[in-house]
């Protein structure tokens, strides 16, 4: 089983930028890890990584309060960097998912 990049940094910008607060970016590293455990476990089903994108996506938007209480918001460098963090897990996995697909629950 291939595990994931030992060598890229999840969400790098958002740690970066002390617009966003840790405690909430580890929240959203911590729903995208899920989807990296499942892909590292072997699953290569589109389906079921979908599933698992889908739920991840939703846990991330249910954040969103969350961030509006510590002024900031789930906006353009969080949505990019989000979806590029998707997007590189999926390439590394070699999983056939549109980004636009992949992230589809996304509210933000």
């Amino acid at each position: 089983m291939k595990t994931f990049d030992p060598n890229y940094k999840l969400l790098e910008e958002m740690y970066q930028d002390e617009y966003y607060p840790d405690f909430l970016v580890d929240r959203v590293r911590d729903e995208i890890q899920k989807v990296i455990s499942l892909l590292e476990s072997g699953e290569t089903d589109t389906e079921a990584v979908q599933e698992k994108l889908d739920e991840a996506v939703c846990a991330i938007n249910d954040l969103q309060e969350e961030f509006d209480e510590n002024d900031s918001e789930i906006e353009t460098v969080a949505r990019e960097c989000i979806a590029a963090a998707v997007a590189y897990i999926l390439e590394w996995f070699g999983i056939p998912i549109d980004i636009e697909e992949a992230v589809r629950e996304r509210d933000w």
